[in-house]
């Protein structure tokens, strides 16, 4: 824990900015196709951003100082997905088809999930830290294994694929169960681990079920939703 939280929102800052910005020089230089930066990017952010919450305090005012971080990113997709700002490197590492009115869909709203989670659970409930896990590694990795993996598509939504649910299950439950460990592992949540685990298993497999519903561009939303409706039943 850093003695001072804007402290620790100076560092969580420039962890999260340097993280971003690394991609979008990746992919501005065609070191990596756009649509792989973009899930990195969404993988990624999420679990280093929530390892920051260990640097904080257990002030009331603790949780809406590091929410200023997505707050802050959530305000730049906004900027650069209405043209005010103009970014190209970000917009060839968020969208897939280089148009900027893109980031207004997807990246926008992961970026005001976290802004309202990191307000509402915070480090001392694993409900929002669960949901926003099963939208990074669990929901990132169902598309990228999906469209790398053959596999056949599901009956129900022809765009997605046994491959990226059963990548979106264990992606939602491995990152889950890692940040659980972690912060059960510095005390700021209460152990055991293994108390966790039904709930893990049942909210990452009722998310890959969302996740392979054909709902274009949404599952930014409903996926940490259905994660936050069961984790308030086990947890709330």
């Amino acid at each position: 824990m850093v003695s001072n939280d804007w402290i620790a929102l100076i560092i969580s800052f420039l962890l999260a900015l340097v993280w971003l910005r690394l991609n979008d020089y990746a992919a501005h230089r065609g070191w990596i196709p756009s649509d792989l930066s973009r899930k990195i990017i969404h993988i990624g952010t999420g679990p280093i951003y929530v390892l920051t919450w260990l640097f904080f305090s257990d002030a009331l005012s603790a949780r809406w100082i590091a929410a200023i971080i997505p707050l802050a990113i959530t305000l730049q997709f906004l900027l650069v997905g209405t043209g005010v700002i103009k970014d190209q490197a970000a917009v060839k590492a968020m969208s897939r088809s280089g148009d900027p009115l893109e980031i207004l869909r997807g990246p926008l709203f992961y970026g005001i999930v976290f802004v309202v989670l990191t307000v509402i659970f915070w480090s001392n409930s694993p409900i929002g830290l669960v949901a926003l896990m099963l939208l990074c590694g669990g929901d990132g990795l169902a598309d990228v294994t999906g469209k790398r993996i053959k596999s056949h598509p599901l009956p129900w939504s022809k765009h997605k694929t046994w491959a990226g649910s059963a990548a979106m299950f264990a992606g939602g439950w491995l990152f889950s169960t890692g940040m659980l460990a972690a912060l059960v592992g510095f005390g700021t949540l209460p152990g055991p681990l293994g108390g966790y685990m039904p709930a893990v298993t049942l909210i990452a497999l009722a998310g890959a079920l969302v996740e392979s519903l054909p709902l274009a561009d949404l599952d930014n939303i409903t996926v940490p939703a259905v994660a936050v409706v069961i984790g308030s039943m086990f947890w709330g």
